[in-house]
């Protein structure tokens, strides 16, 4: 498992905020078929199954009828948090895709591209920094090796 992400006080704050929108009893509880939605809400993209998992794979009776409190929902999310993060292997997988010659490499101007305009679109001053020294002399970056010096940054 990667490292767990640490919340600070205000982020805690808003989570247990959104958290008890969730509280239909009142109990200061919600039920486990609401930790999906409540992640969700909290801007964490979860499968179902990384839930189901985190929840200790319950069963369909557990998910309509278990509740937890805010305290053992908290080590959750910050579980599912160090499950979305990706993997070396993950963007490797990424990148491969535009690997036209097959050759372990990816045009620089391309990855620049990539990485202005998907996703979390870095700044100009961002991308240049994580670039710096990746190139070779053709504008090529060998993709593998990028992947463990953006891990390593």
């Amino acid at each position: 498992m990667t490292e767990q992400a640490e919340f600070s006080a205000d982020q805690i704050e808003d989570f247990k905020e959104a958290f008890g929108l969730f509280d239909r009893v009142g109990d200061s509880q919600v039920a486990f078929n609401q930790v999906a939605d409540i992640m969700r809400a909290l801007g964490q993209n979860p499968t179902n199954k990384d839930v189901t998992k985190i929840l200790g794979n319950p069963s369909a009776d557990d998910m309509a009828n278990k509740r937890l409190n805010f305290e053992a929902f908290l080590p959750m999310l910050k579980e599912v948090d160090a499950l979305q993060k990706g993997t070396y292997d993950d963007y490797v997988e990424g990148l491969r895709v535009f690997d036209k010659e097959g050759n372990g490499t990816v045009m620089g101007a391309e990855l620049r591209i990539v990485l202005s305009t998907l996703g979390e679109k870095m700044t100009e001053p961002e991308i240049d920094a994580l670039m710096a020294g990746q190139e070779d002399e053709n504008g090529s970056v060998h993709y593998e090796a990028f992947v463990k010096h953006i891990m390593s940054v």
